[in-house]
């Protein structure tokens, strides 16, 4: 079988304590979603982090395309075509929409003006608020901004650490239609989700962590058709 577009292949580490992650696998394919799930501290967010290089492995790899980006900092991997979004302050709250998009081309030294009608296709609101500061903006439409910034790096795969967190249920809910468009795209999504079920209903494939180890790993489907699953893990 061939390997997936990006694994984080049985990592083991954490922030230079004790490790968090404990032969941990993660894995997304092209165009595909992938979900981490799992309850708190399983190690969701730090199974992310080290697959985007915000923290080094004592042991395993990370391959993009084929390539070992294991050794390769969180800004080369940008460069590779991976972009994170971070859970919390994930948006220049002082500058206009507008602004925090240019922002993310950075890298960019081409016309960006393409990808910013792209991301306004996808965000319709911010268009519309495009002028005005992010950080006046309700928390679904931060997300929006922070998710549309990434986009702007023209990424193969786009990592989402809890992007619905805070939300209602209604914004929950366009939020990950918007994600699913975004795969469309052939970009892959790999997202940590404490909305477990909800998030389990569009991935393609899900990764339960316990104590940073897998504990299950199948479709999104399966794992939602999983006795044991629904009832440790999902309320029944």
């Amino acid at each position: 079988m061939a390997e997936p577009f990006l694994i984080g292949d049985r990592m083991t580490g954490g922030y230079g304590g004790a490790d968090i992650l404990h032969g941990c696998t993660v894995a997304v394919d092209k165009g595909e979603i992938a979900v981490i799930v799992g309850p708190n501290g399983a190690g969701k967010s730090t199974a992310m982090k080290a697959v985007f290089g915000m923290l080094d492995i004592q042991s395993g790899a990370v391959r993009l395309n084929g390539e070992d980006i294991t050794r390769l900092t969180p800004q080369a991997r940008v460069a590779k075509g991976m972009a994170f979004v971070p859970q919390t302050s994930n948006i220049f709250t002082s500058m206009s929409v507008e602004e925090n998009l240019e922002m993310g081309a950075f890298l960019r030294r081409d016309d960006i003006s393409g990808t910013i009608e792209e991301v306004y296709h996808l965000f319709p609101i911010l268009k519309e608020k495009r002028r005005q500061a992010a950080g006046e903006l309700s928390g679904g439409q931060r997300q929006q901004v922070a998710v549309g910034r990434a986009l702007m790096t023209r990424p193969t795969v786009l990592m989402l650490d809890e992007p619905t967190a805070g939300v209602s249920p209604i914004v929950m809910d366009e939020l990950f239609d918007r994600i699913i468009e975004v795969a469309r795209t052939g970009i892959s999504i790999l997202m940590v989700e404490q909305n477990a079920r909800q998030a389990l209903e569009i991935a393609d494939k899900g990764y339960v962590l316990v104590q940073g180890r897998n504990a299950y790993t199948d479709t999104g489907r399966a794992l939602l058709a999983d006795a044991e699953v629904r009832r440790t893990f999902l309320g029944g």
